[in-house]
């Protein structure tokens, strides 16, 4: 399944991805956190800033407001579904669920939304 986002071959200048969230912790404080992605001319991947070991996939989605992300490191691979809704849709998750599944991922854990989400400050 190739269903990545960014077509680098049309462009001549890196261009670079910045994620932001507000993480909450288990005693209820939100945390804020920023990862800045670089994208390479000539590759569909992307280089996570401060972790050179990290390899990062981008991958489309018909969700507005969330991405799918596979991030491969030392010994490790994930698959994350960011959303910026507490409770994605079910056609997001279920999408998510497909693409994990058509790259052989086997374990799927969706983690339980207890308390309210955390705000993202607009700076």
């Amino acid at each position: 399944m190739d269903n990545i986002l960014f077509n680098m071959a049309a462009s001549h200048v890196p261009q670079k991805l910045q994620l932001r969230a507000n993480i909450k912790m288990k005693n209820g404080q939100c945390i804020p956190r920023e990862w800045t992605y670089h994208l390479t001319e000539g590759s569909t991947d992307l280089k996570t800033e401060g972790r050179p070991d990290m390899k990062t996939e981008l991958f489309s989605s018909s969700c507005p407001d969330g991405i799918m992300l596979r991030e491969t490191g030392q010994g490790y691979q994930r698959f994350l579904l960011y959303n910026r809704s507490p409770q994605p849709p079910e056609k997001c998750v279920n999408e998510f669920r497909s693409l994990t599944f058509c790259l052989n991922s086997t374990v799927f854990l969706q983690t339980p939304r207890e308390k309210e989400a955390c705000e993202l400050s607009s700076d």
